[in-house]
């Protein structure tokens, strides 16, 4: 269905009326970052959204995160091991570490503005859009994921790039009323409008909807990839003193988080012949599932007869941001000291 069309257009007051109505009723509107015009807390809540459910960010780590750093500047203020402990278990801890940096470069306020927002780490056109519209009114379109889904199928799109979709979303845009729209066409997508048995019998979105026939067929469905696997051993050292060695990671992937030595399988031969350390025993076996690999580590403890430095005690540790993985191997350690 062309959006340029009179018929179109004449249809659009009654689509934004159909969804606003649904909304009031079916709508998750006591979300607390719906119940809020506090740029920092919408910006937080925006962040964590990104690759996690609203589920996970709600019962877990938004009101955590926001009573240990309260504001924007006391973010600014924290150290980065804090703020990594306080996203520990999130994931994709880029956005943690953009968050911090970001916070820092504000000086204790977010810019009002989509393109000043833009400027910041951690920042698209997306995550711009939403902090703009839902802290500071903007009339301005959201497209995450499950909007995407919803703009192919009310368009009867099988195939289309962000810069069409844009343009979609600019033109269905209630600029009247731009928070419960982009509210309510979010939650369309993911209590209606779903990827598989979407209800289209209840959609409000139907008096627009090109491909409401076949809803199966927008978009057109990715050849799943195979997720591979990575095997590796994970060596957790431990000194003269019972403290053991870890060290933050400097990479990309989980960097600011703490981790023990992890290495490839055929490199530990090397590790265990030297004569200044024995191999007291293994551990187990762990299992870490990212989104684009598969860990599959066996982890052994090794003891050195001198003190180390980045070594810490068990009680340590535990105030240290870890990992997934590397929590697990703390896991087995416990394990393994309770049965010595």
């Amino acid at each position: 269905m062309p959006a340029n069309t009179n018929a179109f257009r004449s249809k659009l007051p009654a689509f934004h009326r159909s969804l606003h109505r649904w909304y009031q009723t079916h709508g998750r509107r006591d979300l607390p970052w719906r119940n809020t015009r506090d740029p920092y807390a919408i910006y937080v809540s925006e962040i964590m959204l990104q690759q996690t459910q609203v589920k996970t960010v709600l019962e877990r780590y938004y009101s955590p995160f926001l009573k240990r750093f309260p504001t924007l500047a006391a973010l600014a203020r924290a150290s980065s091991q804090h703020v990594m402990k306080a996203w520990e278990g999130l994931g994709y801890y880029t956005r943690a570490r953009n968050l911090h940096a970001a916070a820092q470069q504000c000086r204790g306020a977010l810019p009002s503005t989509a393109e000043g927002l833009m400027g910041l780490p951690g920042i698209g056109r997306n995550t711009a859009h939403a902090i703009a519209c839902f802290a500071f009114g903007a009339e301005v379109p959201v497209m995450e994921a499950n909007v995407k889904r919803v703009l192919h199928r009310v368009f009867a799109l099988k195939k289309a790039d962000d810069k069409t979709l844009w343009e979609k979303a600019r033109q269905l845009l209630d600029s009247k009323n731009p928070f419960d729209y982009n509210q309510a066409m979010m939650d369309i997508g993911a209590m209606v409008c779903t990827k598989r048995n979407p209800r289209c019998d209840v959609c409000p979105l139907a008096i627009l909807c090109a491909g409401k026939a076949s809803p199966a067929l927008y978009p057109a469905a990715k050849r799943a990839k195979a997720v591979p696997m990575r095997k590796r051993v994970i060596v957790v050292i431990k000194d003269v003193k019972d403290c053991y060695y870890l060290v933050p990671r400097k990479t990309r992937f989980l960097g600011g988080l703490y981790g023990f030595m992890e290495l490839e399988e055929n490199a530990v031969a090397v590790l265990f012949a030297g004569k200044k350390h024995s191999l007291k025993y293994r551990l187990g076996q762990i299992t870490q599932a990212y989104s684009h690999f598969t860990l599959h580590a066996q982890a052994y403890l090794l003891q050195v007869n001198a003190p180390l430095p980045s070594s810490f005690t068990l009680a340590q540790i535990e105030a240290l941001p870890l990992s997934g993985a590397d929590r697990k191997v703390v896991k087995l350690l416990e394990n393994a000291l309770i049965k010595a």
